[in-house]
């Protein structure tokens, strides 16, 4: 059963997506970014951005987050939030808000400069795992 937004420590994962932009690899556009997230299972992953000469194949914090919810194990990301430097919180990307909506799915809420969302809100009318085994069949 998820956490509803009230019995969620948002500072604490706001201090830890501040943290983690001190870990940043941001040499070229010189805006770091930090995220951190709430697991199902009470874990908090974690993730910076890091960037690349080739421009296009830089990472957003939430990719880093990502990859380490799957390496750590799963799970289903229950509460997000990212920041900049100044501890400001961010929107995730549309790249990004589909990466979150891939593991939290509509229910995840979202820290965002405007107050707690659900990712249902940020991102409406999302594809996912239901769109393709709408053609394929296949439930994954």
């Amino acid at each position: 059963m998820r956490p509803i937004s009230a019995a969620i420590d948002w500072e604490a994962l706001r201090a830890q997506a501040r943290e983690l932009t001190a870990r940043a690899y941001a040499p070229y556009s010189h805006f770091p970014v930090g995220a951190a997230a709430l697991v199902d299972d009470g874990r908090v992953v974690t993730g910076c951005n890091v960037e690349n000469a080739a421009y296009g194949v830089a990472l957003c914090a939430e990719c880093g987050l990502v990859s380490s919810l799957v390496a750590g194990g799963g799970g289903r990301l229950v509460a997000f939030t990212c920041a900049n430097a100044l501890g400001e919180r961010l929107m995730p990307c549309g790249r990004c808000r589909q990466l979150l909506w891939e593991h939290g799915g509509a229910d995840l809420l979202v820290d965002t400069p405007l107050g707690v969302l659900s990712m249902g809100e940020v991102l409406p009318q999302a594809f996912g795992a239901a769109d393709i085994a709408e053609v394929t069949g296949e439930e994954l």
